[in-house]
């Protein structure tokens, strides 16, 4: 996979993974572009470990539950870190 269709891959399922997750989450498309990237990291790394499987195609139903699973993971992780650094400032 490119690395193109890696960055769009990451936008759409770090927007999928806001959808999914209730409440609102801060940041606009550029933080859920990175979200979203390094959520799809995360799931094909994990995908490799546990399922060895990994992002191969753009188009492969494992690679989209893997990359928005992943987006999942990152966005509840900064979700806390934003949390805490919020009620921090008040």
């Amino acid at each position: 996979m490119g690395f193109l269709a890696f960055l769009v891959l990451g936008l759409i399922a770090g927007a999928i993974a806001k959808l999914i997750l209730p409440g609102k989450q801060g940041g606009g498309w550029f933080v859920t572009l990175l979200l979203g990237v390094v959520g799809a990291m995360l799931g094909g790394w994990i995908g490799g470990l546990l399922f060895n499987v990994g992002l191969n195609e753009f188009w492969s139903l494992s690679t989209w539950l893997l990359a928005i699973g992943g987006a999942i993971i990152v966005l509840l992780i900064y979700g806390l870190i934003a949390g805490r650094s919020r009620s921090r400032a008040e």
